[in-house]
């Protein structure tokens, strides 16, 4: 038969574990609202950087304000191709920091990996990937890329017999 001291104990070790659940629930909560939180903020840097560079897409006369941003561009369409392309990969960054962050699933960027392996087979996408001006990203991010698009490149080269 108990006694109502092993209860009384029993009970406020309940509760203890129920208090300690609960914050072990709320810290995870506030880890996981701090992750949504800088996916919002590199969204907006992304976002505020895409709209500079479709700028430079509608009106690539502005481009050359920055003289580095254009050292190796010749034409209004060169301008535009360049920036287009940069646009693009300004997408997939974020996809890339929100998968990295826990926020996108693996299914849903693996769609967004294919299509970049794609878009790394066009010649104007490797042209901006190639050209040495500033591009800003996160540098993981870059590395990242540069592997995807050498890892694709062998893979296709593979298949075609050659090296």
């Amino acid at each position: 038969m108990l006694s109502i001291q092993t209860v009384q104990i029993t009970l406020q070790a309940l509760s203890s574990l129920a208090i300690a659940g609960g914050f072990l629930y709320t810290a995870f909560q506030f880890r996981e609202a701090r992750k949504a939180q800088a996916v919002t903020n590199f969204a907006k840097l992304v976002e505020l950087q895409y709209q500079l560079r479709k700028i430079r897409v509608d009106q690539p006369s502005l481009a050359s304000v920055h003289k580095h941003d254009v050292v190796h561009l010749h034409s209004d369409r060169e301008i535009q191709a360049y920036y287009l392309s940069l646009m693009q990969l300004s997408l997939f960054e974020l996809a890339w920091y929100a998968h990295k962050e826990g926020q996108l699933p693996d299914d849903y960027f693996q769609s967004w990996e294919k299509r970049m392996v794609e878009l790394g087979d066009e010649e104007a996408f490797r042209t901006m990937l190639a050209n040495p001006s500033m591009k800003i990203m996160h540098d993981d991010f870059e590395a990242y890329v540069r592997r995807l698009l050498k890892q694709s490149h062998a893979s296709h080269n593979l298949e075609k017999g050659t090296h």
